[in-house]
């Protein structure tokens, strides 16, 4: 005998939606999802109500559509369908550690055997909000821990792992060994927690697992595929939490901001940066610090703060001049002059400074070549290149475009194909000059390529 369905039923009367507009919000819904034969009507409603249970990726779908009418993040659960599966689980900061450890693996699973559904999962704007003010209020309230931390072989091994996984995205993208990645954490790492014997052991375990699922949502950022990257990074940031590294949580925290800036929300991404820096009173990470001062920068830029974006560049700059990179942690090998000087030169450019965005991108193709990091090199030189751009100088603009087409076809990376979109659309004005068109032209093949 079917269950009334009273959880959907109350939000869909909260709502003010009526059956058709639900079933009509569904369907949009579900092209987002690249699901367009899921189109249900006012009776296949009635029929959820009286308890039929839809089939996946349903739940997840009408979820949605009422996080967007409410404004904060409604799961499959709260609206009477089961418990919801790791597409929605996963962007949950729940308070529990086994649900946050299941939550990961079920992630890691589908990323591996279901990655069609994921990928189409669409970001949420809203499920930041809790987890990052959860975060910042349970590390501050934490107590140091006593002695020194354990170093076994099992946490050594998986924080050796993640090292090399790391590189392999430094210098190849994204796109590489992300799902050999997710794998490892799911068959290999995830089963050790429970047999951690110790306070001790389980806290470092839970941060080679938070580095590993932060490296997981950062590739698949760096795919493009970030519906995907927020729900690791959601969790990433709980088992940040778990392991007593706030340095770590704010380091997760500081890749929130940049796909909030990214995205569009470049409020959000100076709320999150922010929560960091706080965060950042129980540690010392001076690459941290720069890093999220960089960040912050870059979402004062979009905002059009052109004092406080510049007042923070010079923020980070200062924190990195304390940096000892012997002292700081594995996932901040990143942080470095071709980073952060390539960071800079967007944010000079969307600040419309093509003087200082051409000085900080020079900087960090320098560092990048010295380094053969392509992906690093490839948006550094798209940058110089927009600052061709706003002073008119297509023939430099088309020599910086050029070695950006060369650089972005060396590795696997959304985000270097974006800038070569980015900088074609920027040589539009320009669209009659030869090279405008033999830019756009070779430009073309790489991104059908890719």
């Amino acid at each position: 005998m079917k269950t009334r369905n009273v959880g959907l039923e109350s939000h869909l009367a909260r709502s003010g939606m009526s059956r058709g507009e639900l079933a009509r919000r569904i369907k949009a819904k579900a092209l987002e999802y690249k699901e367009p034969h899921i189109a249900p009507g006012v009776s296949r409603i009635r029929c959820w109500i009286e308890g039929e249970q839809p089939r996946e990726p349903v739940p997840q779908i009408v979820a949605d559509v009422f996080s967007d009418r409410f404004g904060y993040r409604v799961t499959a659960y709260d609206i009477g369908f089961g418990t919801g599966t790791s597409v929605d689980s996963a962007l949950v900061y729940d308070t529990s550690f086994t649900a946050t450890v299941k939550a990961v693996a079920e992630l890691g699973r589908a990323d591996v055997d279901r990655r069609k559904l994921l990928a189409a999962a669409p970001f949420a704007a809203v499920a930041g909000v809790g987890p990052s003010r959860d975060w910042l209020m349970n590390t501050l309230d934490q107590e140091p821990s006593a002695g020194p931390r354990v170093r076994l072989e099992d946490v050594a091994s998986v924080k050796a792992m993640f090292e090399k996984f790391q590189r392999m995205d430094i210098f190849q993208g994204g796109g590489s060994g992300r799902l050999v990645l997710a794998e490892y954490m799911t068959q290999h790492v995830l089963p050790l927690l429970p047999r951690a014997k110790t306070e001790e052991v389980r806290r470092a375990l839970c941060e080679a697992a938070s580095e590993q699922t932060y490296l997981l949502g950062w590739m698949a950022y760096d795919s493009g595929e970030h519906g995907v990257a927020q729900r690791y990074l959601i969790q990433a940031l709980r088992l940040a939490e778990e392991s007593m590294n706030p340095a770590l949580g704010a380091h997760v925290l500081a890749g929130m901001a940049d796909q909030a800036t990214l995205l569009g929300d470049p409020n959000e991404g100076r709320r999150l940066a922010q929560a960091g820096r706080h965060g950042l009173a129980k540690a010392d990470s001076a690459a941290c610090l720069a890093d999220l001062w960089c960040l912050e920068a870059r979402a004062l830029a979009k905002l059009g703060d052109t004092k406080a974006a510049s007042r923070a560049v010079i923020e980070s700059e200062k924190a990195f001049e304390r940096v000892r990179p012997e002292q700081e942690q594995a996932w901040a090998e990143f942080i470095d002059p071709a980073y952060l000087h390539g960071e800079h030169a967007m944010t000079f450019r969307d600040l419309n400074d093509p003087k200082s965005s051409e000085a900080h991108a020079t900087r960090s193709i320098d560092h990048a070549h010295q380094q053969k990091r392509a992906r690093r090199g490839a948006m550094s030189q798209a940058a110089l290149a927009v600052s061709h751009i706003q002073r008119r100088d297509v023939d430099a603009a088309y020599a910086a475009g050029l070695r950006t087409l060369t650089l972005a076809s060396q590795v696997k990376s959304t985000r270097a194909i974006e800038a070569v979109q980015d900088l074609r659309r920027r040589m539009q004005p320009f669209g009659q000059n030869r090279l405008v068109a033999d830019f756009n032209e070779r430009a073309q093949a790489l991104v059908e390529a890719a």
